[in-house]
């Protein structure tokens, strides 16, 4: 499946107009890197982002959780109150719920890593 990140580009770029927003406001609404939102809004580096990231934008644009995430697949996103996942598809939810736990998994090993080196920097000094 090919992905149209010129689409999420353009989209990002058009509703933050809409909106006023800067990309710093973005970012602070989406608890993600300015860079992040400067890279996705202007097309200038294509590399994947994790789904919480194109869902954390999303809603910070006061958009549906997977309005981004379809437009990367060439999908009609899905209107602000419809619901995430269907009652009836657990196996996606289950997917979703494991994808998050990876990443606040591995939020935490990077948290613990940085504790650790800064423990560790402090015993030396």
């Amino acid at each position: 499946m090919s992905e149209d990140w010129a689409a999420v580009a353009h989209a990002i770029d058009q509703r933050t107009r809409e909106l006023g927003l800067r990309q710093r406001d973005v970012a602070k609404r989406a608890q993600v890197s300015q860079a992040t939102v400067r890279e996705l809004q202007r097309h200038t580096v294509v590399r994947r982002r994790s789904t919480r990231t194109l869902e954390a934008l999303s809603l910070a644009l006061e958009w549906h959780p997977r309005h981004l995430l379809a437009l990367l697949e060439g999908q009609t996103p899905p209107a602000i109150d419809d619901p995430v996942f269907p009652e009836d598809d657990v196996p996606t939810r289950l997917d979703a719920i494991e994808r998050h736990l990876r990443e606040i998994t591995h939020q935490l090993d990077e948290l613990n890593n940085r504790l650790r080196d800064d423990r560790d920097g402090k015993r030396a000094g």
